[in-house]
């Protein structure tokens, strides 16, 4: 399938670098940020002075750092007068969104017949692909954002948000490959978060900031409303940097059920972030980390490929030829992992893994049975058409001692 846009692949590798580097430092600082005013407020006590409680301040905080120290306080809704200059926390939280929607253009819409389709999961082409996780974006927003309107009670809230992440998970594992799914649940979280920043709290702190230059009263639903947003966008932190980082995890993305380990993965993340709430609210559930463990500990064994001993199907595989494991590593996977790469999504082979000569096939043999024979994660969105026959021949040359 045709690209939706060719872009020469070594100003596509330095894109692919730039943006990651200014995700990656963007998401830092939000996720600082997030971690920061969640623990603040649940390190707020009393004002002492009753001076403070006549002027509005709901709590405050005594903190050291840097050499120094610091006194926090936060209003139960605003100051008698606003303070000049006043500190906005938004930036951090668009540049976020905006350089990982770049990133997510610059890999994989520009190289959508490579890193979302996959032909044996459906047949859908590039422009469909592109379209279809554009649209996904959007829904992902407007359903969180009514369910967050329509349902009050926190408990019924957060089963509801779990049980559509899990559903939206297993409905995207039907139109991706297992890459592409991480990734595009990754930004649907990632765009959530987003859109609270730009369309709920940053909207409520302009409520806030114009009562007060009316002279009014300012009503505090807008700021309760910002803070639950802000509190989900502190529980979703860790699970969309899983989502993002496990798309390099072949093991979990290449696996059958691979939509069931991602939702995992981010259940453990949230279930972490949960605990350090608590421990910054005074309480040290420490059975949180140890039921987190012992979960990554029980996926890592479910899923852990099949041992030694080879699948009936290639035990009674005859001898095989080494010709014919390299013409189908030639034909199959030499298109992109190659000194010269005739893929046009790389300028240079992945990781540096090449397979041009005999050497270099046999020196990958474990490498390839991993990727290609056990997690099906090679070739990324089966591009190249690897069949299963194929796959099972290159098992038996492995389990014949990769000659």
């Amino acid at each position: 399938m045709a690209h939706v846009l060719a872009v020469d692949p070594y100003w596509n590798d330095w894109l692919d670098f730039l943006l990651r580097w200014l995700h990656v430092v963007a998401g830092i600082v939000w996720i600082g940020t997030s971690f920061y005013f969640v623990a603040l407020d649940s390190h707020l006590q009393p004002p002492k002075s009753r001076l403070d409680v006549d002027e509005g301040v709901g709590g405050e905080s005594w903190e050291i750092h840097g050499g120094g120290f610091y006194r926090i306080q936060k209003f139960r809704v605003a100051p008698a007068e606003l303070p000049e200059p006043l500190h906005w926390f938004k930036w951090e939280a668009y540049t976020t969104w905006l350089s990982g929607f770049a990133l997510l253009v610059t890999l994989y819409y520009l190289h959508a017949d490579v890193y979302l389709v996959d032909s044996g999961v459906a047949d859908l082409s590039t422009r469909q692909a592109v379209g279809i996780s554009v649209v996904l974006l959007v829904v992902a927003w407007l359903v969180y954002d009514a369910l967050c309107r329509l349902l009050r009670n926190e408990l019924i809230l957060a089963t509801a948000l779990v049980a559509g992440v899990a559903l939206a998970t297993f409905g995207v594992s039907n139109l991706f490959g297992g890459r592409g799914t991480y990734i595009q649940i990754g930004a649907m979280l990632g765009t959530i978060m987003a859109g609270n920043v730009l369309l709920v709290i940053i909207p409520g702190h302009w409520d806030l900031i114009r009562a007060k230059e009316a002279g009014h009263d300012p009503d505090p639903a807008p700021g309760l409303r910002g803070k639950q947003r802000s509190i989900h966008n502190n529980y979703l932190t860790l699970p969309v940097v899983v989502a993002m980082i496990s798309n390099h995890f072949s093991v979990a993305y290449g696996h059958a059920h691979a939509w069931a380990i991602l939702v995992a993965l981010m259940l453990v993340g949230a279930w972490v972030r949960h605990f350090f709430n608590l421990r910054h609210q005074g309480r040290d559930v420490w059975a949180i980390p140890v039921t987190a463990g012992v979960a990554v500990a029980a996926l890592a064994v479910a899923i852990r490929p099949g041992g030694s001993a080879a699948p009936a199907g290639r035990r009674t595989q005859a001898q095989v030829a080494f010709t014919r494991v390299r013409q189908i590593v030639t034909a199959r996977c030499v298109p992109c992992h190659s000194a010269h790469p005739s893929s046009s999504a790389f300028e240079t082979a992945p990781k540096g893994i090449m397979l041009d000569t005999s050497r270099e096939i046999r020196s990958q043999a474990d490498l390839i049975e991993q990727q290609a024979v056990r997690s099906h994660a090679m070739p990324l969105g089966n591009a190249t058409g690897m069949t299963q026959e194929e796959r099972d021949l290159l098992g038996a040359w492995v389990d014949q001692g990769a000659r």
